[in-house]
């Protein structure tokens, strides 16, 4: 009984993945501030709360996630970090002229686009642009944004070789890791193919946790489930070699963050 149960199970989700392979998949932006001071970041905080997010929404670009590391405290350099999803390349290119031709943001943010150079908001900004899994091709927000503690795990998997990286990739869809996922409640926020961006060939994915506490415990299930330790070993993946650097980002949301 059991064992149909968990057959059952496993059809189900594969139905539901097969029909969202069919959807265009979106175009993600991962923005990065790089910051030095507690002025900085206070000023990014207020540009980005009060003058550019309202804007993307008039934009009809909604579901923006805004983050920032836990070690940010602490850091020398700190960080804000941007997922911005678009439904196409095309507007996301739109998005980037469209928004200088908004006079209420222009208004707003002259004291930021235009800062004293004695006085500037931040160090750098970095821009990766990835498209969508197939499995996923939408943001799916979570169920914990209301919980302070939760802990938002963004990932970056780089690989050697572009045929390793497809390997990989393939790996996540066909191969049955988003689906793995899906069981173990990660709670996906994205699955992204890397299309430009300093890091390549690159994935990158956002899950989320109720604490630190849960995502040990989630990454320990993974590990020991039945299926990665199928996956893991089977020849069509190379017994994971298909990826060489892996970097694991942990954030908490910003109040005024959609996601």
């Amino acid at each position: 009984m059991k064992n149909w149960i968990f057959r059952a199970t496993g059809i189900m989700l594969l139905n539901s993945f097969f029909l969202l392979a069919t959807a265009q998949s979106d175009i993600y932006e991962i923005r990065i501030y790089s910051l030095k001071s507690a002025a900085q970041a206070d000023a990014t905080d207020l540009y980005l709360k009060d003058v550019w997010l309202p804007a993307m929404h008039r934009m009809g670009i909604k579901n923006i996630g805004v983050f920032k590391p836990i070690s940010n405290d602490t850091a020398r350099i700190k960080q804000i970090v941007l997922l911005i999803p678009y439904i196409s390349m095309d507007v996301w290119r739109k998005s980037k002229t469209s928004i200088n031709g908004d006079q209420n943001y222009q208004d707003n943010a002259k004291t930021f686009l235009d800062a004293d150079t004695a006085n500037l908001p931040f160090v750098r900004v970095s821009s990766t642009l990835l498209q969508a899994f197939e499995y996923q091709p939408k943001i799916t927000p979570t169920t914990l944004k209301s919980n302070p503690d939760a802990v938002y795990e963004l990932r970056s998997y780089e690989s050697p070789t572009e045929q390793l990286h497809r390997t990989k990739v393939e790996m996540f869809n066909e191969g049955g890791e988003i689906i793995l996922f899906k069981r173990l409640d990660f709670q996906a926020i994205f699955y992204g193919d890397v299309i430009s961006g300093s890091k390549m060939p690159n994935l990158e994915y956002m899950v989320v946790f109720n604490d630190t506490l849960s995502r040990n415990a989630h990454w320990k299930a993974f590990g020991n489930s039945p299926e990665w330790k199928s996956i893991s070993v089977d020849p069509k993946y190379r017994n994971n070699i298909s990826v060489n650097h892996i970097d694991s980002y942990l954030m908490h949301r910003t109040s005024y963050s959609d996601l």
